[in-house]
């Protein structure tokens, strides 16, 4: 065979083994159309809620509850990774990603707020038991809904969200405490050095192995909705409003203690601003919760998604009835 056949040949093999493998005969059209993410808005209270939703409708549901300053973009790359056996949801609150966001002196930017809504919202969507994913605002948003409905969760998978005073006492809280006891103009003045892009790409690339692991689609995507005209405003009001968070606290550890739901705990050892002293505790009051402490920062997903989301199938097997 001549060179140029030997090389068309060769072409051709390629050709059909990479089909074969980009369509594997078990994937039936039907599964593969449930795990395309779907990207949504439900009206709640007059205002578009976006969110992202993939997997199989009557599959175990997981409700990803996104951080500052972030939203489900931040989960991105994990619902592909858990769309073929779940039915997964994750909503933008108010203020974030593709989410109204109504001015400060129109909507009422607080803890208690965004949980009525998300709560509004899980109804509305027709979600009935579901795990929650609880990473730094989702903490108090989530830990809102399973107390008022400790019978829909199924699991908690708690990744650098906080319920425990261990987890505020750093330096990193200090000037936001300063604020929450004064709630003066110069204390709300002094966090704005919190929204800028410096801010946002430290708090994605602090404490990780890799910075070139990191990327600009991060900051690139939360940025510029910081950035609009009236949401520092929001921010603040959000920052201020944490502070209604602490005293829930006790109330939160004991939902964990009477009713002992399944936990997995993924934690970026290394974020400054919810540090592993805040997962430690979590264990005393769920003694069989599985902790992981992963060697990166705040945002774990971006740099350990993989470990994650396989730790994550594993838990959910097991607690949740949906096989391997």
């Amino acid at each position: 065979m001549n060179p140029i056949r030997r090389a068309l040949a060769a072409l051709a093999i390629v050709a059909i083994t990479t089909v074969a493998i980009a369509a594997p005969p078990s994937l039936s059209r039907a599964s593969v159309d449930d795990m395309q993410v779907q990207h949504r808005i439900a009206k709640i209270d007059g205002l578009d809620i976006f969110y992202r939703e993939a997997g199989p409708a009557d599959a175990p549901t997981v409700l990803l509850l996104h951080g500052f300053p972030t939203s489900s973009h931040m989960f991105r790359n994990l619902i592909p990774q858990l769309a073929d056996r779940y039915h997964v949801v994750a909503p933008d609150y108010p203020g974030y990603g593709n989410s109204s966001a109504p001015a400060a002196d129109e909507f009422d930017y607080t803890f208690d707020h965004l949980a009525d809504l998300i709560e509004q919202f899980v109804d509305q969507i027709g979600l009935g038991n579901y795990s929650i994913y609880l990473m730094d605002y989702g903490a108090p948003i989530g830990f809102r809904l399973a107390t008022r409905h400790p019978e829909r969760v199924q699991t908690l998978i708690i990744q650098n969200g906080n319920a425990y005073d261990e987890g505020i006492d750093n330096d990193f809280w200090q000037p936001i405490k300063t604020y929450w006891a004064s709630n003066d103009i110069e204390d709300r003045d002094a966090l704005r050095g919190l929204l800028t892009l410096g801010a946002t790409k430290w708090q994605y690339t602090h404490g990780v192995r890799n910075v070139e692991s990191i990327s600009p689609d991060t900051w690139d995507h939360v940025q510029p909705r910081l950035d609009r005209p009236g949401n520092q405003e929001i921010q603040l009001d959000l920052f201020y409003s944490y502070g209604s968070n602490p005293p829930l606290y006790p109330e939160w550890q004991e939902y964990l203690r009477t009713w002992q739901p399944p936990t997995l705990i993924v934690w970026g050892k290394n974020d400054p601003i919810f540090p592993a002293a805040g997962a430690y505790p979590y264990v005393n009051d769920l003694p069989n919760a599985e902790l992981h402490l992963l060697d990166t920062g705040h945002f774990a997903l971006e740099e350990d998604g993989a470990v994650i989301a396989s730790l994550m199938r594993d838990f959910l097997a097991r607690h949740t009835g949906s096989g391997s």
